[in-house]
């Protein structure tokens, strides 16, 4: 019976291993930044952490190694490990639930790396002024505005990005605010989504581009 037990342990360990989400969102020097299972992780060309090894690295793609299997990860798409790979194109975004359900990615603003999470309820593209600042936005000529947000209002400054990159999709003249207070992440709110005809399969939310 004891040994039954930990095998069956080990099985689920074994699966939660090839469960894994795991994305490219961006290089540092000759790291790469993945985020696996939600949580940014940055790796060097041999170097392996929660059960994922790099072997590869240029500027768009890197190759890793989970369980055996050799996935390559471009910019921005997410990988669910263990499965088929999903598929996408320049008109469709394949995004992989992480912890708490939220979907969480890489991409670019303006062709500058960013970690993006999907927020459905934000009415615009969302990030902080040291986000905004990080990947050269001009916030000289700004237009200032207010939002509400659960403490009150918020002054805001209200900016279009040039390029917005989410996988192999971009998309131009994108609505945003920058809001002065510290944020995790970029939200991917509804001036992006809502060029999208959005379908959600269980773990994964499939993003098509609108005619």
């Amino acid at each position: 019976m004891r040994a039954f037990i930990v095998a069956a342990c080990l099985a689920g360990v074994h699966a939660a291993v090839l469960a894994q989400s795991v994305s490219l969102a961006g290089r540092m020097g000759t790291k790469a930044l993945l985020v696996i299972d939600g949580q940014p992780r940055t790796l060097a060309v041999g170097d392996s952490i929660a059960g994922v090894s790099l072997l590869r690295l240029d500027e768009g793609s890197a190759d890793v190694q989970v369980e055996g299997r050799r996935l390559t990860l471009t910019m921005g798409a997410a990988r669910l490990a263990g499965t088929a790979e999903p598929t996408a194109s320049n008109r469709e975004i394949v995004l992989s639930a992480g912890p708490g359900g939220h979907f969480i990615t890489g991409g670019a603003i303006n062709g500058r790396p960013v970690q993006f999470m999907v927020d459905t309820g934000a009415t615009r593209v969302a990030l902080s002024q040291a986000e905004a600042r990080r990947i050269g936005l001009d916030l000289t000529s700004a237009e200032r505005g207010m939002t509400a947000t659960a403490n009150g209002n918020v002054p805001v400054l209200l900016v279009t990005l040039a390029t917005l990159r989410v996988g192999e999709v971009q998309v131009t003249q994108v609505p945003a605010v920058v809001v002065p207070a510290p944020m995790p992440h970029v939200l991917l709110g509804n001036s992006f989504l809502q060029r999208f005809q959005m379908r959600r399969d269980n773990e994964l939310m499939r993003l098509e581009l609108r005619p």
